[in-house]
Order: structure tokens, then sequence, then C-alpha cells
């Protein structure tokens, strides 16, 4: 056999390539790294060896690692802790809690917020209303001010910037960031900014020492101005804290907010078809592919779940959808929270188009192809049965809460 390495071009191109399926896959797989705060970090899923049965094994006695065949005791590995006892300052940080959670765009406000704070100030996190996140701690919270009661529920700005008032006059923060986002966190802040008369630095996506850089232009160009007391975000402003875990301490507010007569009258949420969302603005998508045989059912799930059909191109050129619900690079770019994919393998021209998608589900028969690889979540099966199942699942959730109201 001849000793001469011979090359391979196209596995060459496709390491280079990171929009490229395959592209994980041609890379090193290392097995340890160093963070940036100097902390170790360990691929767990890497260790271990094939067996003869082409089952992957762990070896758990440590021989692997040249030590003796005794039983190592497992250990949780905890993140350092970070506190701050007596704060020199606060960085507040107001976060849109959709759906009662941190988002991505939280997360990243908080990492952005930590970066302000450095050593000596503390992450003071305000939340209006109930929630269901256990992992403020993970996220970079110091200090946590809930504020609840009925006046914050629902759409009441004016009421909300009573609370923050309250906030800034006991608390006194240095600075004070909100998401610049659709779901709350842009109106907010710039009617927070008023009841000030502070002028809020907006759509700012980087802070470099005191000076903040945002989006202008139709985000087209960069606008430089000096650090603002009053920031309004936007995503991936900064990077979410990951290496250290933070106390979280609960604080009160000294006074109690009085409820201010508001000139704004919520009543509720208007129901909207989901079919005249467009694609770029909807927030729940359920998308259609090669994989679907019944497109009865599958609009019917649609309907069921209420959200906003789409397709892969293979759908759209076949004739079962309209091409303004093509989803990918040569369709729509999507930003939905949640991307449903039933029977689509994953090409990657839609693999782009979903890319900014916050949590992605795939229904699939294939479980090797590219769409399970980049799901949250996967079921592997028929989707006829999936979707007949999901549509079971549903009305009965909804029989439940029609029972309890009564």
């Amino acid at each position: 056999m001849s000793d001469i390495i011979r090359r391979d071009p196209r596995a060459e191109w496709i390491a280079r390539n990171r929009l490229h399926p395959l592209h994980a896959a041609m890379q090193p797989v290392q097995h340890s790294w160093m963070g940036p705060n100097g902390i170790i970090r360990k691929h767990v899923h890497g260790v271990g060896f094939i067996g003869p049965n082409g089952i992957k094994r762990i070896d758990r006695s440590g021989a692997q690692q040249g030590g003796a065949t005794k039983r190592a005791a497992a250990t949780e590995v905890q993140l350092p802790l970070h506190q701050v006892a007596q704060p020199a300052f606060y960085i507040s940080v107001v976060p849109d809690m959709v759906g009662g959670r941190l988002s991505a765009h939280d997360r990243d406000l908080l990492g952005l917020a930590h970066q302000l704070a450095g050593s000596d100030g503390a992450v003071l996190a305000v939340v209006f209303g109930e929630h269901k996140e256990t992992t403020f701690a993970t996220a970079g919270v110091d200090r946590l001010l809930v504020l609840e009661g009925e006046a914050f529920n629902g759409y009441a700005p004016e009421q909300r910037v009573q609370g923050l008032r309250a906030v800034d006059n006991q608390f006194s923060p240095r600075h004070w960031l909100l998401p610049d986002s659709r779901s709350g966190g842009g109106e907010l802040g710039r009617r927070f900014a008023a009841a000030l008369g502070e002028r809020p630095a907006t759509r700012v996506w980087q802070v470099k020492g005191e000076e903040c850089i945002g989006r202008a232009g139709a985000g087209l160009q960069d606008l430089a101005r000096p650090l603002a007391r009053l920031i309004l975000a936007a995503a991936e402003c900064a990077e979410p804290v990951s290496e250290t875990r933070h106390e979280a301490l609960p604080v009160e507010l000294s006074t109690s907010v009085a409820r201010s007569l508001s000139r704004i009258e919520d009543l509720g949420a208007v129901a909207v078809d989901p079919g005249a969302i467009p694609m770029a603005e909807a927030e729940f998508i359920f998308s259609g592919g090669n994989g679907v045989k019944d497109w009865a059912l599958f609009h019917q799930t649609a309907a069921a779940l209420g959200a906003t059909e789409g397709a892969s191109r293979v759908a759209v050129d076949d004739g079962f959808m309209a091409r303004d619900r093509q989803v990918g690079a040569s369709g729509t770019w999507v930003t939905a929270r949640v991307y449903v994919a039933v029977g689509i393998s994953g090409a990657i021209q839609h693999l782009q188009g979903i890319g900014a998608c916050d949590k992605v589900v795939a229904i699939n028969l294939d479980p090797g192809c590219d769409m399970i690889k980049r799901a949250d979540l996967s079921v592997i099966g028929d989707s006829a049965a999936i979707l007949k199942a999901l549509i079971a699942a549903v009305e009965a959730y909804r029989n439940e809460a029609r029972r309890d109201a009564a």
C-alpha cells in the first residue's frame, strides 16, 4: 500500500463551510477546553470507546485515564458562586419574560449587565407578575425583585413605569437595561425614559468602555454615542452568563407602588387569523415538507394549534402550499419562537432560513436527517399518527380547561 497521503478536497471544503450540514462532523472533537474565565470544560459525551457490538461504552473505573481499577465517586460539577455582599452600585435589568421565562434576548441582556457590573456591582432583575423561571442564578442575577399585583397584569405600561420609578428611587441603579423588542421591552423602555427625562440609547448591540454602539439607518449603519444611563439593547448584545452562578437573592421595595389612574384599558388579546400573519413576523410556525402525505390532516393540526403554516421548497414546488409560505434562503427567513418541521429533511437552504428560530421541533421518520440534528426536540415516527395524537391531546387539554372554568 502506498504511503502517500491523499487529500480530500470535498472534505476540506465542508470543514471550511460553516453552513454545510456536515460541517460539525468534520471538526476535531475536543474532550476538554478552557473557558474564558479559566474554568476547564469537559465534553462528557466524547468520553468512551466503541465496544465489539458497535455500542459506545464508558469506562467508569478510571482505567482509560491511566488510573487504578478502583471506581471513583461521581461528583457533580458546580459553577463558582459569584457573590456581591455589599454592592457598590446596581445594574437594573427588566427582562421581557415572555411566557413567564427568560428568553434568549433576556439572557443576552443579563450578560451585558454582568459586563457593566464588573466585580463591585450587582445585577438587579425586575420582574412583573408571576413567573415560571428557575434559572435566574445561572443566568447572572444577583438580586431579584418581583413586582406582583393585579395592577401589573396584562397590558399596563403606565403602572409598570410607576413601579420602575419606585425601584429607581430606592436602588438608584447606575444603568437601566431593557430589551429593544416587540414583546414590550421597547415600548416600556421608551415610556420609562420619558418619565425619567433621560435620552435612551436604542438598538444597542455593543458596549465598549464608555461608548455604546447602536443600529441606525434601517439597520444599515452603526451609531456610536456616550454610554447612556438607560439602554435598550438588541438581541446578541453580549454573551450570556455561562461560567458562574449567582445568588439571585430576593429583595423588596420599601414602599408600596400606588396604583395610578390608567388612561389605557386592557381589553385582552384579540384573536388573529394565523394565516394572515406574515411569515417573517410569526411566533409559532407549523411547517410541512415532502414527508407529509395527508395535507388535510396537516391543515387541521395547524388550525388546532393556532400556528402559522409554512412549507419547504419541495412542498411549494409540488403545489401543496403557496409560494409566500416557503421557508428558507430562497423563501422567507423566519424568527419564530417555536418552529415545528413535519416531514422536512433539512436542506441547507431551509436550515439557513430557520437559523434565528428559538426552539425547533422536528417530526420525521429518518433519525439521521439534518433537521433532526438541528432540532431541540425530535419525534421519530409516522407523521400522520403523530399529528392525530397531537390533535387529540390539544382537544383533551382544552376540554379540561373548559370544565375547570365552568
